[in-house]
């Protein structure tokens, strides 16, 4: 029996959400006196893994498995825990898990609980604390499943270094058929992706037009953040859909969520209130983003985030 993690990488490399749910697993292991088995498919560097807790790799290698395509992935992970007698699998709440969990749940006849911000409230009977309402509450839900399947949410755990001298095994399972087949994925490189950011600095029509995102993205560039925009700013051909956040956009679970120029629909909020810190920039004093921010400031966002950025840059040299 062990606690069976899920684990992401991209070009290699294992994501930070990935190093997040393994180090939760490890927090759950520890609870239930077990081990920590992970499954990676076409991982890299897997020994990464071993720093967060995991005690086994098993490194699902297959070609086809290249883009993300949920049902086989599904039907790879369930093997996995069947092969390992895993009684908890635990994944992140990225896009590409929340589409695999519900899929997962049907092959493990697994109960699933997902938005989980904390380690279980108690191991037997198997009850978690999670949001609900778009992140305005937490309950606490008891999956009485054999198989429980928990969906962290993002920087809702941290990094936790427990070292462990992982050891990689190759794993193969039957895939099924392949409903689905992707032809080609589009991937920009360059930017801190919104799903991975601890830091997102987000504007909205209150920029006046694209040309004046210069200073969004000098922010952005100095705190090592991600860029993101509000529906209208996406809509308007400003931004691209990409960085869309909200809650018919993409969710955003932060540590620090900076908001520039929104007025702060409740469509926007519903997305981004998973994140730890919000601050505003407004002229509307009497903007509803200012009833969910944790700090705001009142002013021209072109007087005040070139000024920002300096004392950011001042700030930032100072401490290197």
């Amino acid at each position: 029996m062990s606690v069976l993690v899920y684990t992401e990488s991209e070009n290699g490399e294992f994501k930070k959400a990935s190093l997040e749910v393994a180090s939760y697993a490890k927090g759950v292991a520890d609870m239930m006196g077990t081990s920590v088995t992970a499954i990676a498919v076409n991982g890299g560097d897997t020994a990464t893994l071993g720093t967060y807790g995991v005690d086994k790799v098993l490194n699902l290698k297959d070609s086809k498995l290249d883009a993300f395509n949920a049902a086989p992935y599904a039907k790879g992970i369930a093997a996995a825990a069947k092969a390992e007698g895993a009684t908890v699998v635990v994944l992140s709440q990225s896009a590409n898990a929340k589409y695999l969990a519900p899929l997962l749940a049907v092959e493990l006849e697994a109960g699933y609980a997902s938005n989980v911000v904390a380690l279980p409230e108690s191991a037997a009977p198997f009850k978690v604390k999670r949001t609900a309402f778009t992140n305005k509450a937490f309950n606490i839900t008891e999956i009485s499943t054999d198989v429980k399947i928990v969906g962290l949410g993002k920087n809702a755990y941290g990094l936790k270094e427990n070292s462990a001298a992982a050891a990689t095994e190759d794993f193969s399972a039957d895939l099924g058929t392949f409903g689905v087949e992707v032809a080609s994925v589009d991937k920009a490189t360059d930017k801190v992706s919104i799903a991975d950011a601890e830091i997102v600095v987000s504007a909205g029509r209150g920029m006046k037009g694209p040309e004046n995102w210069g200073m969004i993205e000098e922010m952005a560039d100095i705190l090592g953040a991600a860029t993101a925009c509000s529906k209208p700013v996406s809509d308007l051909g400003w931004r691209p859909h990409g960085e869309h956040v909200g809650q018919t956009g993409k969710p955003v679970a932060s540590n620090l969520y900076i908001a520039i120029g929104i007025s702060g629909a409740i469509q926007h909020l519903a997305g981004i209130n998973s994140s730890k810190v919000k601050v505003v920039i407004n002229t509307d004093p009497e903007a509803p983003f200012f009833k969910a921010a944790d700090y705001g400031i009142v002013g021209d966002a072109f007087e005040i985030v070139p000024q920002l950025n300096e004392k950011l840059k001042a700030f930032k040299a100072s401490n290197s």
